[in-house]
């Protein structure tokens, strides 16, 4: 009986935790949605008893989304991340340290294979000035690309500058020199469409770099004060930054600041 009660009351203090943190996890033993178990996971209290229960459950879940997903599902890769992750430990919380070198060994993989392979690796469908971006759904109102033009010129560089852009890129990726005067950007494009981002600090000091849909792309830019602007699908984002060290900027549908 005594085990009994001391389970209940763990369970509780560990849901009012969560509760605290703006996340009701009251009903979580009951969830079958793998994003939400895996937010338990992440928030949860090492000792929560509910884990022996929804770590297997969202395992189970991930394996069967993966198994029925189509081909060309881009949430696949997500799944087996985070199910190997699951494999390994006891929730896909990683540090943002770790995050930070997960994604600078796979931008370093990247840029190597194309310095051997002499030429970008990127497959993209160019933009035309045809390209429309809806509006308002309902009164039917769209506006042209007015970028498609300026895309496919800075995705059509020569080897040459490919070259010195990735051995530069490659450069910054393994300077660990906190004294460095620039730093690299990653930018990842989660929408339907090719984008601009431009990066405008202080003075003349402009970047420009096209990001093809559902793709990355890096650039090394001056360290300092930053107004970044893109148009995604037809919104506009605008977001201020300071850039004193590597970091990465996802931009999407719903894109994030």
């Amino acid at each position: 009986m005594k085990k009994l009660l001391l389970l209940f009351v763990s369970v509780l203090c560990f849901s009012v935790s969560a509760q605290k943190k703006g996340k009701d996890y009251s009903n979580i033993i009951k969830s079958k949605n793998i994003y939400e178990i895996n937010a338990f996971l992440r928030d949860a209290h090492p000792d929560d008893p509910r884990r022996s229960v929804l770590k297997p459950r969202v395992m189970e879940l991930m394996t069967a989304y993966i198994k029925d997903a189509h081909p060309a599902d881009q949430k696949v890769k997500d799944m087996q991340e985070m199910l190997a992750l699951l494999k390994r430990r006891p929730s896909t919380k990683i540090s943002f340290d770790e995050m930070n070198a997960i994604i600078k060994q796979k931008q370093i993989a990247k840029y190597k294979a194309e310095l051997a392979a002499k030429k970008s690796n990127v497959v993209y469908t160019p933009s035309i000035a045809q390209n429309t971006f809806v509006v308002n759904a309902a009164a039917n109102t769209a506006i042209p690309n007015a970028e498609a033009e300026e895309f496919n010129m800075l995705m059509a560089v020569n080897p040459v500058e490919h070259q010195n852009k990735t051995v530069k890129i490659l450069n910054s990726l393994f300077d660990n020199d906190p004294n460095s005067k620039e730093s690299i950007v990653l930018i990842q494009n989660k929408s339907d469409c090719n984008i601009i981002v431009r990066m405008e600090g202080v003075g003349t000091t402009k970047y420009r770099l096209a990001v093809p849909a559902h793709d990355e792309s890096s650039i090394v830019i001056d360290k300092g004060q930053y107004l970044f602007t893109s148009l995604v699908c037809g919104a506009q984002y605008a977001s201020q930054k300071t850039i004193q060290k590597a970091i990465m900027v996802a931009l999407g549908t719903s894109a994030a600041p």
